[in-house]
């Protein structure tokens, strides 16, 4: 038995990227090359597609984890990881994508239309971009960063052109069924379609969509009955038609009552997702469809009330699904509506889009007090947060690269300005360590070897090694404000 899913909650995972590599060329008689380590594969993004050919989310509903491909990790001999596959998920138009927090990220809408819903982490560098005249032979590999994992809600509304709402059992289905070649489940008791029905309606050499969903009720509006599983389903349709079963018998029961109670809920309702140029449901187009006139009273009954909903300035069709009666004045009458909502709503070229995206590294660090931590601090921002994870701590060299860029970067003046002191705790990310402050950043010091530090040595070999590297300096040996490749 086929089902329709209409809402499914995703847990994707994005590729993590590869990590660099450390290597140093070797060959005969030239044993130290230089690095030659290549970088991580980047990993794989999660994207949702729009595909015309797919109409529920029945297969999120069974298999809601995706997971992308990893990066693979980089080589020696300058080889760079394989970048890992995206993984494509196909959904159908009228896709709408929200976040943890329920908040709208993305309306999709048209064929090919695509979204990254997951990023895929970048890959690590590997020694031989680390390289510089300063640092000639990195002993140490950046980490790829790991993808992007996150929690997603997929909510279908489908997109017709006509809507039919009513109660149940009022002959929606019937109606959708000998309008169009659509095979709706159809029994003589209540709330027999459990899911929306597509059908398209022939006119001439033209189309037009048509939606059959499940009955309104009362309260449909706080989700009483089915609720909002349903009325999602009517937000994007040009034309709404009240199917009002004019041969009901409950003594409490009538045409006017009916869609005056399905006025209600249509009022009540207000969709988060404002639909561009269809305003809200209050403001589109009526007609009402005074439906089983095959049964005598019912027949009577049309033509006491046909009247009232004409003041309105609401097109009024008296018609019986099951006698063939009065279709053909209903179709044409719909398709007039839709033609002119078309005429009104043209669908405008596409728009020449201009994206001018934010810097990988854009943005300043932040900092601030530790409310865990008597005396510590946080340290945020995106360039440090990204170092964080990219770094090796079991590597000195590789920590000590990322005490470099701290230092650049301006961290370790404004802990000092903050009233950071030594050995408080600081924390970037998911790491956490005893401060220990050093010369602020932008105070020239004088480069020495991996580990060791000239102000622990004596002053005599401070100021030969630092007359050295001055004299360096001068003959253009070194250039005190190279940048490293980040």
């Amino acid at each position: 038995m086929s089902r329709f899913v209409d809402r499914v909650i995703l847990h994707l995972a994005a590729g993590d990227g590869g990590r660099g590599c450390t290597s140093v060329h070797r060959e005969k008689f030239k044993p130290l090359g230089g690095p030659d380590g290549g970088n991580g594969g980047r990993g794989g993004d999660v994207v949702l597609v729009v595909d015309p050919q797919v109409h529920t989310l029945l297969d999120f509903h069974f298999r809601p984890h995706a997971r992308a491909g990893k990066g693979q990790p980089g080589m020696g001999g300058n080889r760079n990881g394989a970048q890992g596959d995206d993984l494509v998920l196909a959904v159908p138009p009228g896709t709408v994508v929200l976040d943890e927090h329920g908040e709208l990220v993305a309306d999709l809408t048209g064929a090919g239309t695509r979204f990254v819903a997951a990023e895929g982490g970048k890959g690590g560098l590997g020694n031989a971009a680390l390289a510089s005249r300063a640092r000639k032979a990195p002993g140490f590999a950046l980490l790829g960063e790991p993808g992007e994992v996150r929690d997603v809600t997929l909510e279908l509304k489908s997109m017709a052109d006509v809507g039919l709402v009513g109660y149940p059992s009022a002959g929606k289905s019937s109606l959708i069924s000998v309008l169009s070649a659509a095979k709706p489940k159809i029994a003589d008791y209540p709330f027999t379609t459990l899911q929306p029905n597509l059908g398209v309606v022939s006119v001439g050499d033209d189309t037009f969509t048509i939606a059959d969903v499940p009955g309104l009720i009362p309260g449909a509006s706080q989700g009483r009955g089915l609720g909002l599983d349903f009325l999602r389903h009517i937000e994007r349709c040009a034309v709404l038609a009240h199917v009002v079963d004019c041969a009901t018998l409950e003594a409490d029961r009538d045409p006017i009552s009916d869609v005056d109670a399905l006025e209600a809920e249509l009022a009540a309702y207000q969709p988060e997702l404002a639909d561009a140029g269809l305003g809200d449901l209050a403001e589109r187009p009526r007609v009402v469809v005074l439906n089983k006139i095959d049964v005598p009273d019912a027949a009577d009954m049309a033509e006491m009330v046909t009247q009232h909903f004409r003041d309105k300035g609401w097109p009024v069709y008296a018609i019986s699904a099951v006698a063939h009666k009065g279709l053909d004045e209903l179709r044409y009458g719909l398709y007039e509506l839709v033609t002119a909502h078309r005429k009104a709503h043209p669908v405008a070229a596409p728009e020449r889009i201009v994206i001018r995206p934010k810097a990988v590294d854009a943005g300043d660090f932040e900092i601030r007090r530790d409310p865990a931590t008597p005396g510590g601090y946080v340290v945020t921002g995106t360039k440090p947060e990204r170092w964080i994870r990219q770094t090796d701590f079991e590597n000195d060299e590789a920590v000590g690269f990322l005490a470099d860029r701290l230092a650049r970067l301006g961290v370790e003046e404004a802990l000092i300005s903050a009233g950071a002191e030594e050995g408080c705790t600081v924390t970037i990310g998911d790491v956490s360590f005893d401060w220990e402050p050093q010369t602020p950043a932008g105070v020239d010091l004088m480069r020495t070897g991996r580990g060791t530090d000239i102000r622990l040595e004596s002053d005599e070999r401070v100021g030969a090694a630092e007359r050295k590297y001055r004299k360096r300096v001068r003959r253009g040996l070194i250039d005190p404000d190279e940048e490293i490749l980040e």
